[in-house]
């Protein structure tokens, strides 16, 4: 399972937010930096309500959504990349997942210890990124040597590898991540092998106080951190706070939609950061029905029909024949598989079918 992990400064909410997001109290939040050392780890419920209206036709027993997994990492400080703060070993916890949601704090308030002695969220990003991007640069000069060493021998990868970090290096070199820089498709897939932090994709969550979100889209903090990350890091920034998300995981539907209707906001941010972690780490949900179950299944955008089939069971992959396929919109205009058959919506795709965003699919076999 592909991992989103949260990052940020000690003290600026992540442990509160995986909290939330997890609907767990797994991850201390505790008001003085280092709380959090090593990394809680959840699983989480993709909201979907596809899932509900594609159950409702096949009259499904049971409905089980799709998942991702999330990790609540230590905060970083200045220094990090040389140790500063154990931050060798929170940096080697970053390596380890997919993608990055960012938290900053964006609230001011004095009874809420911040490392640096006040709130300015544009230069904690360039903290954490400067970090990263440090990590890199030794990562890729340690690494240049060996790879050197093998091209001389006549490995063509090595080679490839090598004129991929002479490219990079100096973007890094200029204070940039490097998921900024553009390498073609095959560039990119075999960057993939040198485990650049700053190459991760990248979700900013500005964290703001209960009283603030209502009105998050004229937040100066908020307004300079959207601006910023997409100058420079090419990524989006979801408005969220953490506060609220933490109280409505432990209120019932009916509560949770009176808590928000009271603080002027319409939608809790914990179902879009998960929607959007879940987009960053480049998936996509497929389903499968009947009248025992209805389940949304995770692949990667781009999996054709016989590695999704595989998600299910190895035997579906092996022995693939077909995938009996209809979209969501067309089920649910159609009112069921036998109307969507009879209109011609219902298709045979083979093995060289890419799956598509929402696809409602049987898939035959035989092994």
């Amino acid at each position: 399972m592909l991992r989103a992990g949260i990052v940020g400064l000690p003290n600026v909410g992540k442990s509160t937010l995986f909290n939330a997001v997890t609907r767990t109290r797994k991850a201390e939040s505790a008001n003085y930096p280092f709380c959090t050392i090593d990394p809680n780890v959840g699983v989480v419920n993709v909201p979907d309500a596809r899932l509900d209206d594609i159950g409702e036709i096949s009259e499904s027993a049971e409905l089980v959504p799709a998942s991702v997994e999330f990790v609540d990492i230590a905060g970083l400080v200045k220094g990090a990349s040389a140790g500063e703060g154990l931050g060798n070993q929170f940096l080697s916890h970053i390596r380890e997942v997919d993608a990055i949601v960012h938290v900053v704090r964006c609230f001011e308030d004095d009874d809420i210890h911040h490392v640096e002695g006040s709130i300015d969220p544009v230069r904690d990003i360039e903290t954490i990124s400067t970090e990263l991007i440090l990590a890199d640069l030794e990562a890729v000069q340690r690494r240049r040597d060996k790879l050197t060493k093998e091209a001389k021998r006549g490995d063509k990868e090595a080679a490839a590898l090598v004129a991929i970090i002479d490219k990079i290096e100096p973007h890094l070199g200029e204070g940039k991540p490097a998921i900024t820089y553009e390498l073609t498709d095959d560039e990119a897939a075999l960057a993939k092998r040198l485990f650049l932090l700053s190459a991760k994709p990248t979700l900013f969550a500005a964290n703001l106080r209960d009283t603030e979100l209502a009105n998050a889209e004229s937040n100066p903090h908020i307004v300079k951190v959207r601006k910023y990350a997409a100058e420079h890091h090419g990524c989006e920034t979801l408005a969220i706070s953490a506060q609220i998300e933490s109280e409505l995981a432990d209120l019932s539907e009916e509560e949770a939609v009176e808590f928000l209707s009271e603080l002027g906001v319409t939608e809790s941010g914990v179902g879009q950061l998960i929607h959007k972690s879940y987009a960053l780490l480049g998936l996509q949900t497929f389903f499968t029905t009947g009248e025992n179950q209805t389940r949304a299944w995770t692949i990667r955008v781009g999996d054709t029909a016989p590695k999704a089939a595989g998600e299910i069971h190895g035997d579906f992959e092996r022995g693939f024949i077909k995938a009996e396929t209809v979209s969501y919109a067309d089920l649910v205009a159609c009112g069921s598989i036998a109307a969507a058959r009879d209109k011609g919506v219902y298709r045979m795709e083979g093995k060289e079918y890419v799956v598509q965003e929402g696809d409602v699919i049987l898939f035959k076999f035989n092994v």
